[in-house]
């Protein structure tokens, strides 16, 4: 019989395990000051622009200035942290963002700041953390063992709701002491605090034994590994549901506020706080909740805990309940960010993980951004607590279509470290890198009463071929040999299909072909490459 690929589910590791890695934690710590820097300088920003004509859209510029970059570069960023050294584009990026805050402190200290300048200069540094983020995610494998992971994803989003907690309090009294140009110092401190990180670290030196790929063909390749990778399709979808209802509440807790609780600006920082305290609590409890209830089981959880937030807090009307409310709502929020992170680079072998975590990032955020507007829409029309009760529901929605729709499970069970186990190609002509396309062939001897069985393992390994960079796959039966079938694919060059050799198949890849070594004609492919007919 064919064998099956399990996976035993690990024994939970304590949420403040991967501290113990000094590295790791002067990156968390230098992170935690930076995140504290972005948020003041969000507030300092608002407050430039808050007393000029046109404040109303100016400040909200400010936001989108920030954000869109994240959005529009995201994915060419993760391909650029796929190619080049991590912690080099980390020092690269990083220094260029404090030079960049560093300008728009000394201008405004100066009076030269206009809204032109600072929405610019805000666009800029927002380029540069589209550039960070799909890099600065990629490395923390390297940083904590693979058990540590869901731990490490959890204490980086607790860092984000920590800064987006506290940062704009603490930049609101600094802003009211000295004005805005203090606080935009401070954030360009805040970055060389990670240079400084960064610098202390010493990352291994990786010797490639292959030229780096084409970004154009390193983007194809990523697309290809999330078409051909359920999971992590999953995962995205999961986000999606999830994110997109649940922006309704960040986006209208500044109306329910003033509207439903009658609170100044001071109350609404309260309200912020409550979410930043759940996030620390939610983080403090994460590896009880682990121990308890499966990836799947968490999602459906925190999308509930989160719905009733979503309708409690449009419906109430006193303030130490809705802050309550908003405390499991904090929790909820870092469970689901924290168990969607983790997952996302659990399933990601470390060739492509860059990329596959840069398409999370830009479903994120843009179910953030497009949630945002959309509700904002809903709530002129209909009003702030009918959007947040619509919101609601839909997240009920979500925590229920967790019965058809759920996670991978065990995901830090899967070995996704590189073996090259296929046998090295028996050459008589010695293709150039470019040379392609390569089409390879592998035959199979199967006998009538096991077809079943070989097409139903098959459809894995078809799909291990694309996600390590098949453009096309297909099996075919010889209809002129009895029990005979023939596997076909095509991978663009000869450089990427030695890639797909030596540096992208997986263990996990290799259980798969296991399933069926046992039909496979002989351990020889034959490989195929284009030439161009002269005219």
């Amino acid at each position: 019989m064919l064998s099956r690929v399990t996976t035993a589910a690990p024994k939970p590791v304590s949420t403040w395990a991967p501290l113990r890695s000094p590295v790791y934690r002067a990156l968390w710590i230098a992170q935690l000051v930076s995140n504290l820097g972005t948020w003041m300088q969000m507030v300092g920003a608002q407050w430039v622009l808050v007393d000029g004509p046109n404040a109303a859209a100016l400040v909200s510029f400010v936001q989108t200035a920030t954000t869109l970059p994240v959005m529009i570069l995201s994915i060419p960023s993760g391909v650029l942290a796929d190619l080049l050294d991590r912690r080099r584009l980390l020092l690269g990026a990083q220094s260029t963002m404090a030079v960049l805050a560093a300008v728009l402190a000394i201008a405004t200290a100066t009076g030269h700041t206009t809204p032109s300048v600072l929405l610019i200069l805000l666009f800029l540094l927002g380029c540069g953390q589209a550039v960070v983020a799909p890099s600065w995610q990629a490395i923390q494998p390297e940083l904590v063992p693979r058990d540590q992971i869901p731990s490490a994803a959890a204490l980086g989003s607790m860092n984000m709701n920590i800064g987006r907690a506290v940062g704009p309090a603490v930049a609101g009294v600094l802003v009211a002491l000295s004005g805005p140009a203090l606080v935009f110092t401070l954030n360009a401190f805040s970055f060389c605090a990670i240079v400084g990180a960064l610098l202390l670290w010493r990352r291994p030196k990786v010797e490639r034994e292959f030229p780096s790929e084409r970004p154009l063909a390193a983007l194809q390749a990523g697309t290809r590994f999330i078409k051909s990778a359920p999971a992590i399709r999953r995962v995205l979808l999961r986000t999606a549901l999830f994110v997109a209802p649940g922006s309704a509440l960040w986006a209208l807790l500044p109306v329910i506020a003033r509207d439903q609780l009658g609170l100044g600006s001071s109350g609404y920082g309260v309200m912020l706080g409550a979410l930043g305290v759940g996030a620390v609590l939610g983080a403090v409890s994460l590896a009880r909740v682990r121990a308890l209830l499966t990836p799947t089981q968490q999602v459906a959880v925190a999308a509930l805990v989160f719905g009733v937030a979503c309708c409690g807090t449009a419906l109430l009307r006193v303030e130490a309940l809705v802050l309550i409310l908003l405390v499991f709502a904090g929790a909820a929020w870092l469970l689901t960010l924290s168990t969607m992170n983790a997952t996302m680079q659990l399933l990601l072998p470390g060739w492509v993980r860059a990329r596959g975590l840069s398409v999370y990032m830009l479903v994120f955020m843009a179910g953030q951004a497009i949630g945002s507007v959309v509700w904002g829409l809903v709530a002129g029309a209909y009003g702030a607590v009918t959007a947040l009760l619509v919101a609601g529901a839909l997240l009920g929605f979500a925590a229920l279509s967790t019965i058809w729709l759920p996670m991978r499970q065990f995901a830090a069970g899967f070995d996704l470290t590189p073996h090259a186990y296929w046998p090295e190609p028996e050459l008589v002509v010695e293709p150039e890198p470019d040379d392609g396309p390569v089409l390879v062939l592998k035959d199979y001897d199967v006998p009538a009463g096991r077809v079943p069985e070989f097409l139903d393992a098959m459809s894995y390994v078809g799909r291990s071929r694309q996600r390590t960079g098949a453009m096309e796959w297909r099996l075919y039966r010889d209809v002129g040999a009895a029990d005979r079938y023939v596997e076909a694919f095509v991978v663009r060059s000869w450089s990427e299909h030695m890639q797909q050799h030596k540096v992208r198949l997986t263990a996990q890849d290799l259980m798969r072909e296991r399933a069926v070594a046992e039909f496979a004609h002989d351990e020889t492919l034959t490989h195929l490459v284009s030439v161009e007919p002269r005219a």
